[in-house]
C-alpha cells in the first residue's frame, strides 16, 4: 500500500520511497481525473517490521514510485481481486466481461491541437492507434469519437472473424450522431456533416456486418471510473498523438 509520512512509525519500516507523481488524485472517480497528482510530502511504502518481500518486489514497487508518466498504468491480472474489482465496474455489471464476441473499448485524446484515437480488445488483450488528420480545422470531440469508432470497425473487418461485437464508447454525442443511421423511414444527409469523410466509413463497415448478418451493438459507459478497458483505451488514445498511422 502506498502512503505518505514521516520516518516516525512504531510498527513498521518503509521499502520504498519517491518524490513526484506516485498516486492519483483524492476522488478522482468523482471528476473524472486520471492524471496522477503530485504529492509536496515524500511518498513511502511501509511493511510491517516483521514482513518479508523478496528483492524483486521491492524494485519493481520502487520503479513504479519513480515513474515519470502522467498517468498509471492499469491492471488487468488474474488474481481474485482483481477480477472482482472488473466484475464490479460499469463494465462489469453490464456483463461485457462476459460477452462472446470481441469488445473493443474506444477513446480519444486530444493535447496542443493534435488528435489520437485509440481502442484496447479485450479478448485478445491487444490494442491500436492513429492520429487523426484535419486538426487545423478544429478540435472536435465527436471526430475524435467517431475516427476511433471507425478504427476498431477497420479491425474488425481485418480479422475477418465472424463475431458479434461490442463497442464501448464515453461519448453520448457520437452515439446520437450515429443513431439518425440506424431504422427505416429516415433520410439522413452527408451533406453539411463536417465528419462526413468519417461517418461514410462507418455507415459502410456496419452495412457490409449487417449484410454477413453479425451483430453490432454501440454501448456508452462513463469514463474514468477505474475501469481497466477504458483506462487501456485511454492510454491507446494518447499513444495515437504520437502515430505516423494518419
Amino acid at each position: 500500500m502506498r502512503t505518505q509520512g514521516s520516518d516516525s512509525r512504531n510498527a513498521g519500516h518503509w521499502i520504498a520511497r519517491a518524490e513526484g507523481k506516485c498516486s492519483r488524485h483524492k476522488g478522482w472517480w468523482r471528476e473524472g481525473k486520471d492524471k496522477l497528482a503530485t504529492h509536496s510530502m515524500t511518498t513511502k511504502v511501509w511493511i510491517n517490521t516483521r514482513g518479508q518481500i523478496p528483492k524483486a518486489t521491492r524494485m519493481a514497487i520502487q520503479e513504479a514510485l519513480e515513474e515519470e508518466n502522467s498517468k498509471d498504468t492499469p491492471s488487468f491480472g488474474t488474481e481474485d481481486l482483481e477480477e472482482i474489482h472488473r466484475s464490479c465496474t460499469e463494465a462489469g455489471l453490464l456483463g461485457i466481461y462476459n460477452f462472446p464476441g470481441a469488445v473493443y473499448a474506444t477513446d480519444r485524446s486530444n493535447d496542443r491541437g493534435v488528435m489520437g484515437a485509440g481502442y484496447f480488445k479485450l479478448d485478445e488483450l491487444r490494442g491500436g492507434c492513429c492520429q487523426l488528420g484535419r486538426g487545423e480545422e478544429g478540435n472536435s470531440f465527436n471526430r475524435a469519437k467517431l475516427g476511433v469508432a471507425c478504427l476498431a470497425l477497420e479491425d474488425t473487418k481485418r480479422k475477418q472473424d465472424r463475431k458479434p461485437i461490442i463497442l464501448l464508447s464515453d461519448s453520448a454525442c457520437f452515439l446520437s450522431s450515429s443513431q439518425k443511421w440506424v431504422g427505416e423511414g429516415k433520410s439522413p444527409s452527408m451533406h453539411g456533416n463536417p465528419d462526413a469523410d468519417i461517418m461514410r466509413d462507418i455507415v459502410q463497415l456496419l452495412r457490409e456486418r449487417i449484410a454477413q448478418g453479425l451483430l453490432t451493438i454501440f454501448i456508452k459507459i462513463k469514463a474514468h471510473q477505474g475501469d481497466p478497458v477504458n483506462e487501456l483505451a485511454d492510454r491507446w488514445a494518447d499513444e495515437g498523438r504520437q502515430s505516423e498511422n494518419i
